[in-house]
């Protein structure tokens, strides 16, 4: 449970510091240094693209010598990129820090951190990874009031620098001293290393693995735009912006009960089975929101729940159906093309409202929901076979 804690908790630091970050800070630092929002998102979306370019990479690390090394250097870079945050004195600099940390992202949030869990607990890590994505839930509740607190405080490179001290004075030493020191695995191609390369999947298992890859890249598209664009939808259908904003509220609570109900009762069943519900909650409050503008409650939480199953299948189903060996070596190739997509999705959104309209963009987002249940039905066959033959292919 400690590990688990270590871990979590380093998870709402690092979601806080990073990806949301800019919801709070970025108003404040366009008015304090003249610089376009549109620059300061785009920063954001620099560093993401840097982290799922070097998310390959953080996969091979992790398998070698094992998630507390890893983590613990995305403790360092995080740190390192909100320095320069707090120092940066032109647009490029600012820019150039964002690039650091979303090294940092790459080596430090989700991915990273259920590889590190598959590394140390195998197929048993499943509990784990539900447990860790219940303490990331908590991210945006805690570290958006926590910013804007730092901000009225001290302005916003004071929050950035604050942010800076907290990764190297809490989660570093987290990472260092309660994440276990594992074995270093045989470099590929070692002597006496037998069998294929960690990571090689043999062609009974690549279609599920490509399809994987689709259904997540897809997913977090749709799921970036809808978060990002929510309050402009909502506001299209009719609502106040005081009523969108609170609907738009209950997105968070959905998304810890869905992990909630997974921690409670999913363990009985095949992830695959929850990444098929995780689909179907998605597609199913997109279309309650494009078709039923009076039922918008009820869509949000729809979709917030299974957005909040979808960070755990994201962890749980490449480990259930490729197994334990080379499982950080896969999560660093799927974290690619999802984090790139996560990067592109707030201007494609923007290019979808402004070519399709409000209403045009929600009919996109429901046909891409739709799509994406249909790409999961190949993979349900393998939620019907025995325990332990699923990874066989």
């Amino acid at each position: 449970m400690a590990v688990i804690a270590a871990i979590g908790l380093g998870q709402i630091l690092s979601w806080g510091s990073t990806y949301y970050l800019p919801a709070v800070l970025a108003v404040p630092i366009a008015e304090d240094t003249g610089w376009s929002l549109g620059w300061l998102f785009g920063a954001l979306s620099a560093g993401l693209v840097a982290s799922g370019l070097v998310s390959p990479l953080v996969g091979r690390l992790i398998h070698r010598h094992g998630g507390r090394p890893v983590l613990a250097g995305a403790a360092a870079l995080i740190a390192l990129g909100q320095f320069g945050l707090w120092l940066a004195p032109n647009l490029a600099a600012f820019v150039a820090a964002w690039v650091v940390i979303g090294l940092g992202m790459g080596a430090g949030l989700y991915d990273p951190a259920f590889s590190t869990l598959g590394r140390l607990y195998g197929e048993a890590a499943r509990p784990a990874i539900t447990r860790v994505t219940l303490f990331g839930g908590f991210a945006s509740t805690l570290c958006w009031p926590l910013t804007a607190l730092l901000e009225a405080w001290v302005g916003w490179r004071g929050a950035c620098l604050a942010y800076a001290l907290l990764h190297l004075a809490v989660v570093l030493p987290l990472y260092l001293f309660v994440v276990p020191r594992e074995a270093q695995a045989p470099a590929p191609g070692a002597a006496g290393q037998a069998g294929p390369r960690p990571g090689h999947l043999p062609a009974a298992q690549r279609l599920a693995f490509n399809l994987l890859a689709v259904v997540f890249t897809l997913a977090y598209g749709v799921m970036t735009v809808i978060a990002v664009h929510l309050l402009t939808l909502l506001q299209a259908r009719g609502l106040e912006l005081a009523a969108a904003v609170a609907l738009g509220a209950l997105v968070g609570p959905a998304q810890v009960g869905g992990r909630l109900v997974e921690m409670g009762f999913g363990g009985r069943a095949h992830p695959v089975w929850t990444l098929v519900a995780s689909c179907g909650l998605v597609a199913t409050g997109t279309i309650l929101l494009l078709v039923a503008p009076g039922w918008a409650a009820a869509a949000i939480l729809l979709y917030g729940t299974g957005s909040g199953l979808r960070s755990i299948v994201r962890g749980t189903v490449p480990l259930v159906l490729f197994g334990k060996e080379g499982y950080a070596i896969l999560m660093g190739r799927l974290a690619v093309p999802t984090l790139l997509a996560t990067a592109a999705a707030p201007m494609l959104g923007v290019w979808a409202l402004e070519i399709l309209g409000p209403e045009g963009t929600l009919v996109a987002l429901a046909v891409a929901g739709v799509v994406n249940l249909a790409l999961v039905a190949p993979l349900v066959p393998l939620a019907l076979r025995p325990r332990g033959r699923a990874a066989a292919g």
